[in-house]
């Protein structure tokens, strides 16, 4: 069972996020937060699996939380997935540099949701499609210096960071390009490797700020 906390301060948000991820099979919210502080709190207190924080709340914001929760300094660090509006994009960015594990709209379905929380209790990541490219893309900034990777990238793994930063899922990666589950792990890893982040939401990051990503690359 994927223990999760919800933290949002407005109260009909949780209670909805509550019943929409309860309903779904293997998870499971054991507690909910009005507040950062005590998201933080609640979250040390309880070690969920999981945290489904807003990206704006009183006492602290949903990056003060991530980074408290999931930073680089975390001696035990806890999965965090942002939910939020996309007019507050800015806030995101910021999240995903703290150590978030995804992202969502609030808006999104409860399968998306459903799905984000089992990738980041899966210790995987998992960046809503339908903001990917306008969000990620938005915040790219090309002309600036980006730190190379440790090694070149291989034909494949660009083709396999291009589909990552497109939002597309290990399973879609592999029947994109005909590859086993495993093979796309192996890859993913090598690029994670080579491009020296943690996950690949940093990965996406890094393949729009270098130009790598494509923005053509679809879902079909």
């Amino acid at each position: 069972m994927i223990r999760v906390i919800v933290a949002d301060d407005q109260e009909p948000v949780r209670t909805g996020l509550r019943l929409l991820l309860d309903a779904q099979p293997g998870i499971e919210v054991v507690g909910e937060a009005a507040d950062g502080v005590e998201a933080v709190r609640l979250a040390q207190r309880v070690r969920p699996d999981v945290a489904l924080v807003d990206i704006r709340m009183p006492g602290l914001n949903g990056i003060e939380v991530t980074s408290l929760l999931a930073g680089d300094r975390v001696a035990e660090p806890i999965a965090v997935v942002v939910i939020t509006t996309f007019d507050l994009d800015e806030y995101v960015h910021g999240a995903l540099r703290a150590g978030a594990k995804g992202f969502l709209l609030k808006e999104a379905g409860p399968h998306l949701i459903g799905e984000a929380v089992r990738a980041a209790a899966n210790g995987d990541a998992l960046i809503a499609p339908q903001v990917t490219l306008r969000l990620l893309g938005e915040f790219s900034r090309p002309a600036k210096a980006v730190r190379q990777p440790s090694a070149p990238l291989t034909a494949r793994e660009e083709e396999v960071l291009a589909l990552l930063a497109a939002g597309l899922t290990n399973t879609e990666i592999g029947e994109r390009l005909y590859l086993s589950l495993g093979t796309v792990k192996t890859h993913i890893a090598g690029v994670l490797a080579k491009l020296g982040v943690r996950n690949r939401v940093e990965a996406a990051m890094w393949a729009y700020e270098s130009g790598r990503a494509d923005g053509s690359v679809n879902r079909d």
